[in-house]
Parts: structure tokens; sequence; C-alpha cells
């Protein structure tokens, strides 16, 4: 702050004081009010599941699970197909009804909530079958054999298909790689935002500048990956392409962000901050997409932060899975980012109009003008 601009007065000192409070207040009040919103009571919509049912038992089971919309069935014709299906996170489980006791199949590495719903709604329809075939033969004063009640008694048959590794239990590890990720692009955006504008626009500090974006997302996936290991966390997974995705993601979060920077001057690091605050939320690695409400869910996987996870969680525990659209999005948002902070480097500053590309030119042009021969006048020799 400048001699000039410095707090002459106790009167504005208050009226700064309260600005500031203000701003403080409605900046908590909003994310409060986001939070909240999307994650207090996280309600599941359409979460995919898959069915092995004949024709007479299909319809009511069907029923049951898509009733207020919280499941989306999707059939398949054995075990091996629903298996296959949930490798590929086509669903994130399924129900064998083929049977004379059904079987849960489920993927708790897709999201503990929703491991947690399937397990739950299975259990409780399972106990209620069951409770109420021995209401039935009670009530007509059969007895059953030992063998029967003790089917009727034991726990459903579930099968983690694709579960979390010992070290993650919770499956909270994709959300901190992310507000990791996130949190230190901005930091490093905004410094290459202040360091930059030092130097003089040319297509020399493009390069420079995008070179350090690529530098800092390499050296900022290889930490990343390198810290993974000291839990434990993906040490199955492939890590060359995990590298990749890192790296990527890194990109798209410090591009996007430089290039905000470059277009709107310090106040484009929001962006960033937007990243934090808002996007590691409705990424998916805490609340899973079907779990948000549509805006979030939309918004999610349409940032940085969403599609970085759900490619981040396929790679290390659905290789199956396509994760293209997840890589186009990162791309998106790392190439474009790039692109505006290359263009903005080669055009004139705001303060002074002449980039460094029409100064050079000048100089040529200025420097041909003074080697052009000087007439000499008459009469001097």
């Amino acid at each position: 702050m400048s001699s000039d601009q410095q707090i002459q007065s106790v009167r504005q000192f208050r009226r700064f004081a309260l600005v500031v409070c203000l701003v403080g207040v409605a900046v908590q009040l909003g994310l409060t009010a986001y939070y909240l919103g999307m994650g207090h009571k996280a309600t599941p919509h359409d979460v995919p599941v898959g069915l092995i049912a004949p024709d007479a038992k299909r319809a009511p089971i069907v029923e049951l699970l898509e009733r207020d919309g919280v499941f989306a069935v999707s059939d398949y014709a054995n075990v091996t197909d629903l298996r296959a299906g949930i490798k590929s996170r086509e669903v994130y489980g399924g129900v064998d009804a083929s049977a004379a006791q059904p079987h849960l199949y489920l993927a708790s590495a897709a999201g503990p909530a929703a491991a947690s719903l399937l397990r739950a709604t299975y259990t409780s329809v399972v106990g209620q079958q069951n409770a109420e075939q021995l209401a039935a033969l009670a009530g007509q004063g059969d007895t059953i054999s030992v063998e029967q009640a003790r089917a009727l008694a034991a726990a459903p048959a579930v099968t983690d298909v694709v579960a979390l590794p010992a070290d993650d239990v919770n499956g909270a590890s994709l959300g901190f790689l992310t507000q990791a990720l996130a949190l230190g692009g901005t930091i490093a955006s905004v410094g290459l935002g202040r360091l930059i504008p030092r130097t003089r626009r040319s297509w020399k500090r493009g390069i420079g500048h995008l070179s350090t974006l690529i530098v800092y997302a390499l050296g900022s996936a290889a930490v990343v990956l390198w810290s993974m290991t000291w839990f434990g966390v993906g040490a199955e997974a492939d890590h060359p392409e995990m590298f990749g995705i890192f790296a990527l993601m890194s990109l798209a979060i410090t591009g996007s962000t430089a290039g905000a920077v470059a277009l709107f001057g310090p106040g484009g690091a929001l962006l960033g901050g937007l990243y934090f605050t808002v996007g590691t939320v409705i990424s998916g690695a805490s609340i899973l997409p079907e779990f948000l409400p549509a805006f979030g869910r939309l918004l999610g996987e349409n940032l940085p932060t969403g599609a970085g996870v759900q490619a981040v969680r396929d790679n290390l525990y659905f290789p199956a899975a396509p994760i293209g659209a997840h890589l186009l999005v990162l791309s998106l948002y790392a190439g474009l980012g790039c692109l505006i902070v290359l263009v903005t480097n080669l055009l004139p500053n705001r303060g002074d109009r002449t980039s460094e590309v029409e100064l050079e030119l000048r100089d040529r042009i200025e420097g041909a003008e003074l080697r052009e021969p000087v007439p000499i006048p008459p009469g001097i020799s």
C-alpha cells in the first residue's frame, strides 16, 4: 500500500474493517449454504445397478429398486457379465436373483456410499422376504427343517468384486489428493501471475510461462504419486498412466487459472480458488455424482477436479472403465488455458501498447533506415 493509499484516520480504518468483515461474512455464508446444500442430505438419484432375474421375478424387483428414482436397473444375462459391468463401472453393483437365494455383487472401490446403499437395500429386502416366508409357513402350521431355518436366518450373500485397499478403508484418499492438487495449482498460478509481468511481453515470455506451467505439472504429479506410496494407496496401479493423469489434472488447474490471470489480472486467481472451495465438494471424491443435486453433478463432472477424480478412480481400481471423456475435459481446460497464456504474451501491454514483437520489428526498420547512405551536401569534402 503506497503512502497516498494508507489509512489516515480512525474513520477510514473503521470503514475498511467493516468492509473486510462484511465480505468475510458474505463469503462464509455463501460457502456454508453451498456445502450444506450439496452434502447435508445427499440423496441418491438413478444409481446404476445390475439385475439377473428370470422374467417371473424381474418386474417386482425392478419396481422395488426404481421406486422414487433411487436406482436405475440394467439387465445382465449371467454373473460373468454382471461382474464385467461392475469392473468397467457400468454399474455400482447388482443382484443375482436367478437362484433360490439371491446374491449381491458390489464394488466398494466405486464409492462407499453406493456400496452401503446397495448393501442396506439388499439386506433389508432379503430380510423382509425371509420374514414373510416364515410368517406364511407359521400361518399354515407347516414345519421347516433345520437346514431351511439356517438358510433363512443366514446373512445375505455379498461379494465385493472391486474392494478398497486395506490402507484406504473409507475411500477418502481421492478427496485429499484432489484438494492438494487444486490448492497447490492455485498457489503456483498466482505466483506465476505475479512473477511473469516483471518481464516484457513477448513470445519468449509466453514460452517461458508455458514451460514453467508444464514443469510444475510434472513435478506436482511426481510428488503426489510419490506421497501415495507412503500410505500404500495405488500400490497396484499403473504408475506411468497415473503420473500422466495427475500431470494433466495439474496442468488443467494451473493452466486455466493462469489463463484467467492473464486475461483479468490478479482477480483471475479466483478461478483456482473456486476449484478448491467449490470444485472439490462436487468432484465425486467424497460425495458420488449420483448423490449430488442435478446442478452439482453436471458442474462437477465438467470441472478439472471432477474429471480428474473420475479418471484417477478408474485408473486405480477400474482399469477396464473408459476414461476418454474425463481426459478430454482435462485436455480442454489445459489446452485453452495454455493458449490464452501464449496469446496474451504476444499482445501489447495495457499500459504500454507496444509488445516486444512490435518493438523488434520497429528496431529492425529503424536500423535499416540508419544504415542507408546519407547524401553529402555540395561543397563539403
